[in-house]
């Protein structure tokens, strides 16, 4: 492919519109309208069983719609989650799927080296793959998907299986590689970590649905349900009168002048720290205290900086639009100079 026939960056490859896609009778996918566009690495995260799988299959062509249209505008990739690799060298593995791709033969080493290199994968050039380890498969596997340059690239996912030091090093190299301007990526992740190291926009899924849509940070700090907040990690909650504050731990601080008592009900030890179960009047939060830290059992005084709010009724089943603030009862306290130097900070540090 020369550079000419490279989509422009922020060119829509591919679009689906009110797609619903089916396994037997049951709607595994359900109206679901989303885009990607060239030069961008979209995450598509959901729970176990909300049908990551199937809408990846359905745009990249494996699965027929039941309900809806899907526009491809260049050639579709798809890696699936399993790494199998051919009983021969790395080297040999993608010079296969670049023969397979259609890939002229002149042209097939150089991109083979070349993927490989990008996804830290050039010293195993050599080895039978039977020997690699299973971080080592999954580059090899990243490094075929790569090489064969498609315009929309679609993996599912790439980092299952590995151990945390493993897929650290492996998200690092992955950034790099796959960031194109002229290719979209949409990854298949089931850990929200794995997202906010990758991607540039998220795609959330809940029980076939996209309930979500934005960059990781907007997201995050306006979720848009609380069906989503829940999802994203805000396991506390707190009632309010008619308001529900849910929260995550970074939201809720020990505050000797806080303004709101709590009782440690759990402690869990972290690697720098403690994880705090705390026992409201009107729900329950989490926060993470350094060493030394609250007992199960004591008393403590709290506050809570930020959180997302939503009508008391709504639990985190069904959507609704988030408000743009808590309620003051919850967050008000009795300011000092050093309050009001601490929140002076906290502004300048763009919380």
């Amino acid at each position: 492919m020369t550079g000419a026939d490279h989509p422009a960056f922020g060119h829509v490859l591919l679009r689906c519109e009110h797609l619903t896609v089916r396994r037997g009778k049951r709607d595994v996918v359900k109206d679901v309208s989303a885009e990607l566009r060239a030069g961008e690495i979209v995450a598509l995260l959901g729970p176990n069983g909300a049908g990551k799988s199937t809408l990846l299959d359905a745009l990249a062509g494996a699965l027929p719609a039941a309900e809806g249209r899907i526009e491809r505008n260049g050639r579709v990739g798809i890696a699936l989650q399993s790494p199998d690799l051919a009983r021969r060298t790395v080297f040999a593995n993608v010079m296969l799927a670049l023969a397979w791709w259609g890939v002229p033969r002149p042209e097939r080493a150089g991109r083979a080296r070349e993927a490989l290199r990008a996804i830290g994968a050039d010293h195993l050039a050599g080895r039978p793959a039977a020997t690699l380890s299973g971080g080592e498969r999954r580059r090899v596997h990243l490094a075929r998907a790569i090489a064969v340059s498609p315009d929309v690239l679609m993996l599912d996912e790439p980092f299952a299986g590995l151990d945390a030091g493993v897929r650290s090093n492996l998200l690092e190299d992955a950034l790099s590689a796959l960031r194109s301007r002229s290719r979209a990526t949409l990854v298949v992740v089931h850990d929200r970590a794995e997202a906010w190291a990758l991607a540039d926009r998220l795609l959330i899924l809940l029980d076939g649905r996209l309930v979500a849509s934005g960059p990781p940070r907007e997201l995050l700090e306006r979720p848009p349900s609380a069906a989503v907040a829940r999802f994203l990690g805000f396991d506390g909650s707190v009632e309010d009168g008619h308001q529900l504050v849910l929260t995550r731990p970074a939201h809720v601080a020990l505050d000797p002048a806080g303004p709101l008592e709590a009782r440690v009900t759990r402690a869990t030890p972290l690697e720098d720290g403690v994880r705090l179960e705390l026992e409201l009047d009107r729900g329950r939060v989490y926060a993470v205290a350094p060493l030394p830290a609250p007992k199960p059992g004591e008393d403590v005084r709290i506050r809570i900086d930020g959180g997302a709010v939503f009508p008391s009724g709504d639990r985190g089943y069904r959507g609704c639009d988030r408000r743009d603030r808590a309620s003051p009862s919850i967050h008000e306290r009795k300011t000092t100079s050093a309050d009001q130097q601490a929140e002076a900070d906290q502004h300048q540090s763009g919380h």
